[in-house]
């Protein structure tokens, strides 16, 4: 007994004498975790790594990767959830909100906390002090541009449309890495400053395309194009398109290619239609949670539809009619969305932007001082689309030129920012409830809430709350 105590005793002293001698250098070494972004990207080599990190972030299911793709149809009048459906994005269907529950809905703290990784990420890599290189632009450049798109996502949101009041309360503008960091709201005007002299400096430092899931220096003029038209900034916005269309180096989708071009879920290096996309591949995806599997009836959810109302406007002819398939669902005559096809391995890719808008936005720009202008411009996509020529006036050849973005860009997102900068009441068919089929301009859910959690956690932010909530 005596010799097992003996024993216990030396094994005690022994580690004790091992963690003592080790203790100094458990103490120098410095954490994974705090390192500081100038440690961290070190290299041409890391910055590489980190722009991938900043893109991945794009993808994020509450942002490109599926999000803002879907309530930017879904709050508008061309997307409707189906009587049979998962139970997600009923907020923005029904613009309902029992006893502020919007404030707390992941959807939208989603959106807020994926915004401002993707900032974090840009603004690492931006504020890097390695020396320039063509390399080091180029990643720089990429990162400005990724920042100003996140920062539109987040404006167009959560704030008024600039065209309603630039002066209103914006997002927080956040450019240096700040742990401690509490920023207030910046004026609606302030961030879209902000967003143009990004998209001038990316634009400025990139040299280089690799393909159509990477910003490139036309990505980014026609990423800024379309901030400018947003901006009710008309004139700006058309020479910004025609940079793209002069000299991008972009080829327009045509009526033959259009079937396969949406099949095809591959990023695309032949500068063919697509001028930015955020993309998944058949490893970096988000598996079930995916855009596609949101439309497509062949996977686990098909929640959503086409309306009615958004059908009717495509003729015959129209190759785009195409895209959706009659049908039934819940016992319902339904219209599915083939936009989005591909479920599995590299699931089918978010649009950011792609050449036909570059000519909506030069057709659009070009009113009211220029109609010859804007009827070539918008008869570039009719004519590719097997649809009736637009050769409309005045009021009629604006609206004409509104219901040809509604047509082309459906389930891309774009419908409901239309509608939001041109301060339109949302006049919805009977797919949606009898509650939010007349959606007006006032209406404040048509303005995202700032998530309850960084309320909570901000003070600066804490009265900034959008009315309503």
């Amino acid at each position: 007994m005596i010799k097992i105590v003996k024993y216990k005793m030396l094994l005690v002293i022994v580690l004790l004498a091992i963690f003592s001698s080790c203790k100094k250098s458990f103490i120098e070494l410095s954490s994974p975790t705090s390192l500081t972004p100038e440690q961290a990207l070190g290299t041409e080599a890391d910055l590489a790594v980190a722009l991938r990190g900043a893109y991945a972030g794009l993808r994020g299911v509450d942002f490109y990767g599926r999000s803002l793709p879907v309530i930017g149809d879904i709050m508008a009048d061309n997307a409707y959830q189906s009587a049979l459906n998962t139970n997600r994005y009923t907020f923005f269907n029904d613009y309902s909100d029992t006893k502020g529950a919007v404030a707390n809905d992941g959807n939208v703290l989603g959106n807020w906390t994926s915004g401002y990784l993707v900032i974090l990420r840009a603004n690492n890599i931006i504020n890097s002090t390695l020396p320039s290189t063509v390399n080091i632009d180029q990643y720089k450049g990429e990162a400005y541009a990724i920042r100003a798109l996140a920062y539109f996502a987040m404006v167009r949101h959560f704030a008024k449309p600039y065209a309603d009041d630039p002066a209103a309360l914006g997002v927080p503008i956040v450019t240096v890495y700040n742990p401690d960091l509490k920023p207030a709201r910046s004026k609606v005007s302030e961030v879209y400053v902000q967003i143009i002299a990004d998209l001038n400096k990316a634009y400025t430092l990139m040299t280089k395309y690799t393909n159509s899931s990477q910003f490139s220096k036309y990505a980014a003029k026609a990423l800024q194009a379309k901030v400018y038209l947003n901006m009710g900034d008309k004139t700006n916005a058309k020479t910004a398109a025609l940079d793209v269309i002069n000299n991008g180096g972009f080829t327009a989708l045509t009526s033959a290619g259009h079937a396969s071009y949406w099949a095809n879920s591959a990023v695309r290096t032949d500068k063919v239609e697509t001028v930015f996309e955020v993309s998944s591949d058949g490893v970096a995806n988000l598996a079930f949670d995916a855009l596609s599997y949101l439309y497509s009836q062949t996977g686990n959810y098909g929640d959503l539809l086409c309306s009615d109302q958004l059908y009717a406007l495509y003729e015959a002819a129209d190759v785009r009619k195409g895209l959706y398939a009659t049908g039934t669902r819940a016992g319902l005559p339904s219209v599915f969305v083939n936009k989005y096809p591909v479920i599995i391995g590299d699931r089918s890719d978010t649009k950011v932007i792609r050449l036909s808008e570059v000519y909506l936005i030069a057709a659009e720009a070009s009113l009211p001082a220029n109609e010859a202008d804007a009827l070539t411009y918008a008869n570039f996509v009719t004519s590719r689309r097997g649809a009736t020529a637009i050769a409309s006036t005045g009021t009629q050849l604006f609206e004409d030129i509104i219901t040809e973005r509604r047509k082309e860009l459906a389930f891309e997102g774009d419908r409901f920012h239309d509608l939001q900068r041109l301060k339109r009441d949302i006049v919805r068919s009977t797919n949606y409830p009898a509650s939010s089929r007349t959606v007006p301009y006032s209406v404040f859910r048509r303005l995202f809430p700032i998530p309850q959690a960084e309320v909570d956690a901000n003070p600066n932010i804490k009265p900034q709350q959008n009315a309503g909530y």
